[in-house]
């Protein structure tokens, strides 16, 4: 599949990439997290529309539009992309070990399952479009007694993505993914 359109066409974004271990409550991941900067720089009435064009177009479905939540979670069902459409937000990742990640309108984070994300601070006006590979279903987990080892376990049946969020097959995800 091709980009969308409105995707920065001059090369790929290549992805910044975070890694975190588990720190013995959270899974975190061996897949790094992968924030695209800027992918999306055409300023249009409805990014947000466009956004989830594009992502649908790769196969990540079951979108929905909001915020990020304001205390750390993370799935075990599937992986994430979050693309702003809207303001800015500063994202605390990885939980223990994290590291504070500033997203801006027009930029897309890939959250591998296990890998906890929260909301720290943002701007009024701050959204994203949230969607997930194949349309896969996710759950909601925080890091609470019991959810582990069976979260461990979903998160390692997940297969990579067949497709970038937003390159498609051809994208830097399958690359850096590659090797789970």
């Amino acid at each position: 599949m091709r980009a969308h359109p409105t995707v920065k066409q001059q090369e790929f974004v290549a992805p910044e990439q975070f890694r975190f271990k588990d720190d013995g409550v959270f899974p975190n991941s061996g897949l790094p997290l992968l924030v695209y900067r800027q992918a999306f720089t055409t300023e249009v009435e409805d990014r947000a529309s466009i956004i989830e064009q594009c992502f649908a177009e790769n196969d990540w479905t079951n979108s929905w539009r909001n915020g990020v939540y304001s205390f750390a979670h993370y799935h075990s069902t599937t992986h994430e992309a979050l693309g702003v459409y809207c303001g800015a937000a500063t994202l605390r990742v990885g939980a223990k070990q994290s590291s504070d990640v500033k997203v801006y309108a027009g930029d897309v984070i890939v959250i591998p399952a296990g890998v906890a994300h929260q909301k720290i601070g943002a701007s009024a006006d701050f959204a994203v479009v949230g969607a997930y590979p194949d349309g896969r279903e996710w759950d909601l987990l925080r890091g609470q007694p019991g959810e582990r080892p069976r979260a461990d376990e979903r998160i390692a049946a997940l297969p990579i993505p067949d497709n970038d969020p937003i390159y498609g097959a051809d994208g830097p995800l399958r690359q850096i993914w590659k090797h789970k």
